[in-house]
């Protein structure tokens, strides 16, 4: 470094530029909300200004807030996940907090390693997805006692808050959408649940339903497949050119659907005259797909805005903050992909 390179700007400096104290300042990084919104910009123009970096390391073992949170989802391969990260993060920034995102890929053992790896940089908080989670993660939480939300799925007696939608409400709508048609042969296509109690339980209770009013899926006719378009058009089209096929086809989620939809195109069948194929979770581009989709709305904006309003305000004020489950019901959503059997 040369003699002349100036010296980083430290809290003094910042609180120079803003014309406001030392303490003001670090009430800014740590305690937004109880700010001013003029003097949070002060201060933000101030920073900008001057480029300082706040030592976070230094502030936490001090027992200051970190300002981030721990986010764990599945996979960033589905739009859902995205379209219920982004709200997630839009809520806790407007309180000044950020996250951090990863993904275990189904693998409870890997979600176990990357929380160990949240709670060394000292996160505030931590969202996990779903409510299956391996013993030794809860453990860790509990052992640790940092504010935790378990989003996407709800359940009342959760063990951790849930906000999220119920699973088998989401599967019952389909099928039982599916049955007031007509159908009586009826496939079904769902990804492996190892890792997922989410595809789980809506398949176990599509099953039920089907089955408390008659109607038993095949062996042949039920589908093991990944989250993919391409495996699921490849699935469909066998599904499809066999001479004994489904009136009606049951995915799992719409990424199935899709696939689903294009591999009865090209087996030369139309949707939904020929046969009829529904989703779960109404994702960005189901209702613009020919035909538009039948599925089961998962409000994914509000089940992450709603967890990070409530994650903030257990960390914020950890005595009185924290609250309980949220159900954020799912929705049938009749579109042109479904219809009485020909």
């Amino acid at each position: 470094m040369t003699a002349n390179k100036s010296k980083k700007a430290d809290i003094i400096t910042v609180a120079k530029a803003a014309r406001v104290s030392p303490s003001t300042v670090s009430r800014y990084f740590n305690h937004p909300e109880l700010l001013k919104s003029a003097t949070r910009k002060r201060i933000d123009s101030a920073v900008r200004r001057t480029g300082y970096i706040r030592n976070r390391a230094a502030q936490t073992i001090h027992g200051i807030r970190s300002g981030t949170i721990g986010v764990l989802i599945p996979t960033l391969d589905h739009a859902i996940f995205a379209e219920v990260v982004q709200a997630f993060s839009d809520a806790v920034a407007a309180q000044g907090f950020t996250i951090l995102l990863a993904s275990h890929g189904y693998d409870l053992q890997r979600e176990y390693a990357i929380l160990r790896k949240f709670l060394e940089h000292r996160v505030d908080g931590v969202v996990l997805t779903g409510l299956d989670h391996d013993e030794a993660v809860f453990q860790l939480l509990d052992s640790q006692e940092i504010p935790c939300v378990l989003m996407w799925n709800y359940a009342a007696g959760s063990r951790y808050p849930s906000i999220g939608a119920d699973n088998e409400q989401a599967g019952r709508l389909i099928a039982e959408h599916v049955l007031s048609l007509g159908h009586r042969q009826i496939a079904c296509m769902f990804p492996p649940t190892n890792g997922n109690d989410r595809a789980l339980a809506r398949r176990e209770i599509v099953l039920t339903t089907l089955r408390s009013a008659g109607v038993t899926v095949r062996d042949e006719w039920m589908l093991t497949t990944r989250y993919s378009i391409s495996d699921s058009k490849e699935d469909a089209k066998r599904l499809f050119c066999q001479t004994n096929r489904p009136s009606a086809l049951i995915c799992g989620n719409d990424i199935l659907a899709t696939g689903a939809l294009y591999g009865a195109t090209a087996s030369g069948l139309i949707v939904p005259s020929d046969v009829t194929v529904v989703g779960i979770g109404d994702f960005k581009g189901s209702s613009e797909i020919e035909p538009a989709l039948t599925t089961v709305r998962l409000p994914a904006r509000r089940i992450g805005h709603e967890a990070g309003q409530a994650l903030v305000t257990a960390i914020i004020d950890p005595v009185s903050g924290a609250g309980g489950s949220l159900h954020c019901a799912p929705e049938f959503i009749g579109r042109q992909s479904s219809a009485p059997p020909a």
